[in-house]
């Protein structure tokens, strides 16, 4: 299916663009997007509009509705999203060249990889709200991060697809194992909510003192805490200050549990190996092979194992109270 992709020549894209009327100019320039193809397109008149083809085979139309009606709700929440357009008939999910899009507008906005104490707050109180819409939605077809779905799936994706030399597949076995062991009993009776996934500075736009959020690609049900540490990093005294902050403007519009602060590290850790995996899948495509030249190398995975054995001591020794 991902032959589809090299359908995309730039008369397919600008058909796709004008499916709501208007012309296309013929200037149009690729965002940068791995999973998908993501085009900024300018239009004759009017703005620029934002067009976003989806990776064949990676969600079905159902994920992806699933999507767009999160963010419509957040909208009407008042919370700063981008929603997509939609038709007469009230639909966002088109297809062309047996590829799946849907068109944005194009909004204005900077990245700040350095937020502010005001930044924060603001997010904070935004991130507070994005969470009490999502503890609303109970069934949407969407993923939960767990240590199944996020530690043991990868592993087994890892080892049969034989992505990992002979000599360290027993190695990355054993400590994702023992990772996922140790870290499972952890995640019972913890909260779940529908919530970003992915919340990192990059996913946050800033249009002068405004944020709003992008990318909801990999939205899914988690702790809360996966937002939190997402968006502010580490368990140096830097995260941990602006994680303070963030934390402080939440609370004014939610609870938040504090003992799943000892959820970060092993969030971390299953990021780590749902990422190789992730990698995995997509290595047909030659964006990903650009991108990501040394994956599959001894020393490639020689690193994941060392970055996994830290977790491991991590997951194993750290408690909430390095968090708060």
């Amino acid at each position: 299916m991902l032959d589809n992709f090299l359908q995309i020549l730039p008369e397919v894209i600008f058909d796709a663009a004008e499916k709501f009327g208007g012309r296309c100019t013929g200037r149009f320039y690729a965002l940068n997007a791995l999973e998908n193809r993501v085009y900024d397109i300018e239009m004759e008149e009017g703005p620029h509009v934002i067009i976003k083809f989806y990776r064949p085979g990676r969600w079905s139309r159902a994920t992806i509705q699933a999507e767009h009606d999160f963010l419509k709700a957040l909208e009407e929440s008042e919370i700063p999203v981008v929603c997509p357009l939609t038709d007469d008939k009230g639909q966002s999910i088109f297809k062309i060249s047996e590829v799946m899009f849907t068109i944005f507008p194009k909004r204005p906005g900077r990245l700040e990889p350095e937020l502010t104490t005001e930044q924060l707050t603001r997010l904070g109180r935004f991130m507070a709200r994005l969470h009490n819409v999502g503890a609303t939605v109970k069934a949407a077809p969407r993923l939960r991060l767990d240590p199944q779905t996020y530690g043991r799936d990868p592993l087994t994706f890892l080892k049969d697809g034989n992505f990992v030399p002979m000599e360290l597949a027993s190695r990355l076995e054993t400590i994702v194992t023992q990772i996922c062991d140790a870290i499972t009993p952890r995640f019972e009776d913890v909260e779940y909510v529908l919530l970003h996934g992915d919340c990192h500075s990059g996913n946050i736009l800033w249009n002068r003192d405004d944020p709003y959020f992008i990318d909801f690609d990999d939205m899914l049900y988690a702790p809360p805490v996966q937002d939190i540490w997402m968006l502010t990093g580490g368990d140096d005294d830097y995260g941990k200050e602006q994680r303070h902050i963030l934390l402080d403007a939440y609370e004014q519009f939610r609870i938040f549990d504090m003992t799943t602060m000892q959820l970060i590290e092993p969030l971390r850790a299953l990021r780590m190996i749902h990422f190789s995996a992730w990698i995995a899948r997509r290595w047909e495509d030659s964006a990903f092979k650009v991108a990501f030249p040394a994956f599959g190398t001894e020393h490639y995975w020689q690193e994941q194992i060392e970055g996994l054995a830290l977790q491991l001591e991590k997951v194993q020794y750290h408690t909430t109270d390095l968090y708060r």
